[in-house]
């Protein structure tokens, strides 16, 4: 294994559960989130040559992942090897376990962009760094994320 080879092993490595939060998210099941995850690796690994440091390496994952869920509808699938990647957060055995899945049915509801600007927020990344990474202005995130949690404090509660 060359050089570059292991240093993005370990950066999957330390970011796997962050690659798989976004596509779970925006997967309607596990098997379309295992699928989003291997097309995100495929992605993250043609274009990290050419990462060229201009934002940190975690905005740049979340850029390349988020991009790979959002356009998965429009391309054409490859055939794929599944992978076992089943992080212990999203099992439906827990109260957290079933309160991540209440959360993730209603997120993804939201229309893509949206679906990816509450994602970020609830990682806990700046407005300043999500609307990097989705192309807003910080002012601009901070009004949809506004108007996101109205929409899902109305999924909770229905007139």
């Amino acid at each position: 294994m060359n050089e570059s080879e292991q240093v993005f092993e370990l950066l999957v490595r330390e970011n796997k559960s962050t690659i798989y939060s976004v596509c779970y998210m925006f997967a309607a099941d596990r098997a379309e989130a295992d699928d989003l995850f291997q097309d995100a690796l495929i992605n993250l690994w043609n274009g990290f040559d050419r990462f060229r440091g201009e934002s940190s390496l975690k905005s740049w994952i979340y850029r390349v992942t988020l991009n790979t869920c959002i356009s998965y509808k429009r391309k054409k699938r490859i055939k794929t090897i599944p992978l076992e990647i089943s992080p212990d957060c999203f099992s439906e055995d827990s109260v957290e376990g079933r309160q991540s899945r209440m959360l993730h049915d209603r997120i993804y509801q939201l229309g893509p962009m949206d679906r990816a600007i509450i994602l970020l927020w609830l990682e806990d990344l700046p407005y300043d760094e999500i609307g990097a990474i989705v192309g807003l202005s910080a002012k601009s995130v901070g009004v949809r994320l506004v108007r996101i949690r109205e929409k899902l404090k109305k999924m909770s509660n229905p007139e």
